[in-house]
């Protein structure tokens, strides 16, 4: 199949049919490196094109908002495991998640799929985005979610960041954060 016919058939629609299926949501949050090629060779074209604002009217609906929220949040999580591409776009998600709030399109996502339009903001290191964060999963009853929040705002309102992209972003440890990867309460990712 030519990337052309592929290109036509992207959709924000296509998108959420892909990344909730039975198959991948089994893996969100334990990836494999199957996965990680599968969605690279697959989505990379997307997310570039994403970036160059080729889909920047999926910002006029809910279902694009959350598309675009996925492909600059997510998608990059697994295409550049353990590199500094994987938080290249997470800004990029973080303004699309902040429209659709504005906009009020949040209320029209279904509840079952909601916790991925507000993920960029909990992956955030900006703390009124933490707060914000915690504030929406909360007022939906994403209860799973609310306690991941919190406890991804307890970590940057500790370090101002999270400790565990430092050595991606070849940024330098503080003894306190390195203490804290060291333990068995540290969040890897």
């Amino acid at each position: 199949m030519s990337e052309s016919i592929i290109e036509e058939s992207i959709t924000p629609e296509s998108i959420i049919k892909f990344w909730y299926s039975d198959r991948i949501k089994s893996k969100w949050f334990n990836s494999t490196e199957e996965l990680d090629k599968e969605i690279k060779e697959n989505y990379e074209y997307v997310w570039k094109n994403a970036i160059r604002g080729e889909y920047n009217d999926w910002q006029n609906s809910a279902d694009g908002c959350l598309a675009l929220a996925i492909i600059f949040d997510q998608f990059p999580l697994n295409m550049f495991r353990d590199e500094v591409e994987s938080f290249s776009t997470e800004g990029m998600a973080i303004k699309v998640t902040k429209n659709a709030i504005e906009k009020g399109l949040d209320d029209e996502i279904n509840k079952d799929q909601l916790a991925f339009l507000y993920m960029p903001l909990m992956h955030s290191e900006n703390m009124d985005d933490q707060n914000l964060s915690v504030s929406l999963f909360e007022k939906a009853g994403l209860t799973e979610n609310w306690k991941f929040a919190k406890h991804h705002r307890g970590i940057v309102e500790r370090f101002g960041r999270f400790p565990h992209r430092n050595e991606i972003l070849q940024r330098q440890s503080s003894q306190d954060e390195i203490e804290y990867l060291n333990s068995d309460l540290a969040f890897t990712g």
